[in-house]
């Protein structure tokens, strides 16, 4: 399976899991079910390919690799074990920058929680643990569980944004914790719109806070034509 990807922040993607459910509004117009569709795969189904698992080991040149898009690693029906494999993985291929995004952080707390009580794993500082929000609600429900999780890096991404977002709300106060920010509107069919004062209360409170922020796109349902400039501005901001 190729890695290509188009997604602006990253190299390549890495699916050793794929299939997902939907649980909130963000996923209503969910591009990664789109795509499943039009491969004629059944995206309720959780499918588990342990032939992808080498594949990052086979890339010598570093990259910057998110993974599981095309689905949940912290999906319910996703088992423990294969989640070790995973992480297993992600350790020993160190040369590579791993980015996981999660609209189930409980799991993920629980998983990261348990496995470090017993010993064996480690915050590899290679990894980088993420939650996708679209609004103020997500954000104040998945953020704190993000912020309670014992990792080397931890990140946001505000995607589909359906609306504004206080992240000084949502953090419990103005240090913000995460140490990178990504937003993005919604792209494809029935993509609903995104205001442009939402995307730069988020930049201005990245800025003022000293985090890093990626403007991924405007959206819509013709997401090139529409671009990623904002204010004359391509925010294509890093961490070090």
């Amino acid at each position: 399976m190729s890695s290509y990807t188009a997604i602006e922040y990253l190299d390549a993607t890495w699916n050793p899991m794929t299939g997902c459910s939907h649980v909130s509004d963000g996923c209503r117009h969910c591009w990664a079910e789109r795509m499943a569709k039009r491969q004629r795969q059944e995206w309720g189904k959780i499918v588990l390919h342990h032939e992808r698992l080498e594949q990052p080991t086979r890339w010598r040149k570093p990259r910057r690799v998110g993974v599981c898009f095309m689905g949940d690693l912290f999906h319910e029906l996703v088992p423990l074990l294969f989640i070790d494999s995973v992480w297993g993985m992600m350790a020993e291929a160190r040369h590579h920058t791993f980015y996981v995004l999660t609209k189930r952080p409980m799991r993920m707390r629980d998983y990261i929680r348990g496995r470090t009580r017993k010993g064996w794993l480690r915050a590899w500082s290679n990894i980088w643990l993420g939650v996708s929000v679209e609004n103020q609600q997500t954000a104040d429900e998945r953020i704190p569980i993000l912020l309670d999780i014992p990792a080397a890096h931890i990140w946001v991404s505000v995607e589909p944004m359906l609306g504004p977002v206080d992240l000084v709300r949502a953090c419990g106060g103005p240090r913000h914790g995460f140490r990178w920010l990504v937003c993005g509107g919604e792209s494809g069919p029935g993509a609903r719109p995104m205001d442009i004062e939402w995307v730069r209360g988020l930049r201005d409170q990245c800025v003022g806070a000293n985090v890093p922020f990626f403007f991924k796109q405007w959206g819509g349902v013709q997401k090139k034509r529409a671009g990623r400039v904002l204010d004359g501005i391509t925010w294509d901001q890093r961490p070090q």
